[in-house]
């Protein structure tokens, strides 16, 4: 067997890579001398491991309020809040989820391994494995160990992690449809997104109607086959309902064209941000193989704006002359 893939084996909490690296830093030695990756073991050879300490972090653990949805020695999965940024940037170099996340899993009980994020190796040690925008609410899976980060991300690689969101559009939307188009960065507008351009990637959005409101409104479940920077946003956007409350892809737009009093505007304003949120997730667990399926419980922000909608009449029906 070769070494580095013996290694993975009896180090579980170690990803391959990772291995690997120890490897080429010349911190493991089969015998008395530095091994390489490639090296064939036949049993009975000695190995010694040095697996460096952690690197001091340039992260901040803070005690932070997170929903926690499910926790193992492996992974966790939270219900995000909407407004939390995911990871420090920039503009948000504190209060976010990965600094939260610092904070529980140095402290949790019965985690595995050390805390995630304080090998100077940043997001990937944390274990994100994937994202969702700022004003999105629901699921978001994070790694415990290098093992889990690397089975979970092989999941997303492979398609094989079953995404459902939930998006309150404008318009009457089709039952159901499915959406497959290039995708990639608006020519004019760097910031944001197009699927009607030439864009390397592909995307991929099917939905069907969960509830159609009277007052011009449709509320969504929508799966994701691929999982491109606001592609539920562009691509419901691109096909003439846009999100409600959604600034950057025309949802805010057509609401200030409405009354004051119009049950959508009022539906808007009752949630003040991109009415989306990741239901539901499911995926095969990275150690036992199990499939894990979790859902996040609709936002008390998202469940009014639903309450204006359901308490609005129906328009009334045009005078016959």
């Amino acid at each position: 067997m070769r070494l580095d893939v013996a290694l993975s084996r009896l180090l579980p909490d170690l990803s391959r890579s990772r291995v690997q690296r120890l490897v080429e830093d010349g911190r493991v030695h089969l015998g008395a001398r530095p091994a390489k990756a490639a090296s064939r073991l036949r049993g009975g050879e000695t190995l010694e491991i040095e697996v460096p300490p952690p690197e001091p972090s340039h992260l901040v653990a803070q005690d932070l309020p997170l929903a926690v949805l499910y926790e193992d020695p492996d992974l966790l999965v939270i219900d995000k809040a909407a407004g939390m940024v995911v990871h420090p940037a920039r503009g948000t170099p504190h209060s976010t989820v990965v600094n939260a996340l610092l904070h529980r899993l140095a402290r949790g009980p019965g985690e595995a391994g050390e805390a995630p994020g304080t090998s100077g190796q940043g997001e990937a040690r944390l274990g994100l494995v994937h994202r969702l925008d700022k004003d999105t609410s629901g699921c978001l899976v994070v790694a415990k160990t290098d093992a889990a980060l690397a089975a979970l991300q092989a999941q997303f690689k492979k398609r094989t992690v079953e995404k459902r969101y939930l998006a309150l559009c404008h318009g009457a939307l089709a039952p159901e449809g499915r959406l497959d188009t290039p995708y990639g960065r608006h020519p004019r507008d760097r910031t944001r997104y197009t699927g009607r351009g030439a864009g390397a990637r592909r995307a991929v959005t099917e939905w069907r109607v969960r509830e159609a409101f009277a007052s011009g409104a449709s509320l969504a479940e929508v799966t994701l086959h691929t999982g491109r920077t606001h592609q539920i946003r562009v691509h419901l956007a691109e096909a003439g309902h846009p999100l409600l409350a959604d600034a950057v892809y025309g949802g805010t737009r057509r609401e200030a064209r409405l009354p004051p009093e119009h049950p959508v505007r009022r539906a808007a304003e009752a949630i003040g941000r991109q009415a989306l949120h990741a239901a539901h997730l499911a995926f095969d667990h990275p150690r036992t193989g199990r499939r894990l399926a979790i859902e996040a419980p609709l936002p008390d922000d998202l469940r009014r704006a639903l309450d204006v909608l359901r308490a609005a009449p129906a328009p009334a029906a045009p005078r016959r002359r």
